[in-house]
């Protein structure tokens, strides 16, 4: 450092004064179409001494400032969109379980029965995510209907609590099952290839209930008997509706 402050000081005492500086610059008004031309004394070469020593200097300190390099700044790694799409996961990760008629849809079975709480809110719940993608959803309520009850348990081979979601014949899981696929941004890609329902309004027959109320026997599940039959009686069971008086709404299903 001293050695640099003593360079400096030698060659700021050989610059030449303003003055002679002033001298040393002629300046030519030309005409207004043509530039003005500045002629520079030999003493004004002083600043390009002053200027090569201190790039001496900086040399010496390691530090290149005399040259315009071009700086590059770090690239980070851009997010790779193939690789995300790997990491999600397809339908052929996932048991092959396929309920009656569900190879090509979105089979939920669920229950609308309030009894259990936890049950109820379950079923609720994946049926809310699923209506917030606009997917058409076959819903099977087992408490309506006790062949959807019956359909499940042969699934599984025993006595399993909805809800239980199936899609393109491939068993997804339960309630904590669907959750965490949403939450992980995983269903949407297993929902792909899904045909939309954008109804907002609900089925103007069954409400979205999917069932009605017989119109044969009217809920009462019995019908007068016709013809000859082998007993006295004169009502027998209604061949049209299920246990609970109910059929199958001709609109949603």
């Amino acid at each position: 450092m001293k050695g640099m402050r003593g360079k400096l000081l030698k060659t700021l005492k050989s610059i030449p004064t303003i003055t002679s500086l002033r001298h040393g610059l002629q300046v030519f008004q030309l005409n207004p179409t043509e530039k003005i031309s500045i002629h520079k004394n030999q003493n004004f070469s002083a600043e390009l001494v002053v200027k090569e020593v201190l790039k001496d200097e900086d040399t010496n300190l390691g530090f290149n400032v005399g040259h315009n390099e071009s700086v590059t700044q770090p690239s980070f790694l851009d997010f790779d969109e193939e690789d995300e799409d790997e990491n999600l996961p397809s339908l052929l990760d996932f048991e092959e379980k396929c309920p009656p008629g569900g190879g090509s849809y979105v089979i939920l079975y669920s229950t609308s029965l309030t009894g259990i709480r936890k049950t109820y809110e379950d079923c609720r719940a994946i049926r809310f995510l699923l209506e917030s993608f606009k997917v058409s959803v076959q819903e099977r309520d087992v408490s309506m209907h006790m062949e959807f009850r019956e359909e499940l348990w042969s699934i599984f081979g025993n006595k399993v609590i909805p809800p239980r979601l199936f899609i393109k014949g491939r068993y997804i899981g339960g309630a904590d099952e669907v959750v965490v696929l949403h939450e992980q941004g995983k269903l949407k890609k297993l929902l792909e290839g899904i045909p939309l329902d954008l109804s907002d309004s609900p089925c103007t027959v069954c409400a979205n209930m999917r069932f009605v109320v017989c119109s044969n026997c009217n809920g009462s599940r019995k019908v007068f008997a016709v013809g000859d039959h082998e007993t006295d009686e004169l009502h027998i069971r209604c061949p049209e509706c299920n246990e609970n008086g109910l059929i199958r709404c001709s609109i949603c299903w």
